[in-house]
């Protein structure tokens, strides 16, 4: 397990889906909402397991400030972010063994479009204290509420 609280968030969130035997709890599918769980909390950085079932996704969101990455452990997960060029979203979807890593200011949206349920681990840093929710307006985005930890989640 990557312990380097400096490390990169992709290699330590990779580290952590590669050895299903460390997690601290077994992946469960819920067919109301995603479920997550917080496996572990290191120096400057926590680890989180999700799983999605079809059609499970986030809103856009940011995560208040921390700087993250997420790997697909098995299944598909597509990303959607706010374009730079138009008002619209640029997409992209990670398959088993892909991630992606993001800075403190990105947004983004993640959702399981594919037709089998999917397994994710995410590293952020620091831990999260806040996700900003938002919506995507004809004028662009807006905020539109902001999530605590330990309160919403």
């Amino acid at each position: 397990m990557t312990s380097n609280s400096r490390g990169d968030f992709l290699d330590i969130a990779r580290s952590w889906a590669e050895d299903p035997s460390a997690w601290t709890a077994r992946p469960r599918f819920d067919p109301q909402q995603r479920w997550y769980h917080r496996m572990h909390v290191g120096d400057g950085y926590e680890v989180w397991l999700l799983t999605w079932l079809p059609g499970q996704e986030t809103e856009l969101h940011d995560h208040g400030g921390s700087a993250g990455a997420f790997t697909v452990v098995s299944g598909e997960l597509t990303e959607f972010t706010p374009s730079a060029t138009s008002a619209g979203l640029s997409t992209w979807t990670l398959r088993s063994g892909q991630g992606h890593r993001f800075g403190a200011r990105f947004i983004h949206k993640v959702t399981n479009r594919g037709t089998e349920p999917a397994i994710s681990v995410h590293a952020y840093g620091p831990a999260l204290t806040i996700m900003r929710r938002y919506e995507l307006t004809e004028s662009g985005l807006r905020m539109a509420n902001v999530e605590m930890a330990g309160a919403q989640w």
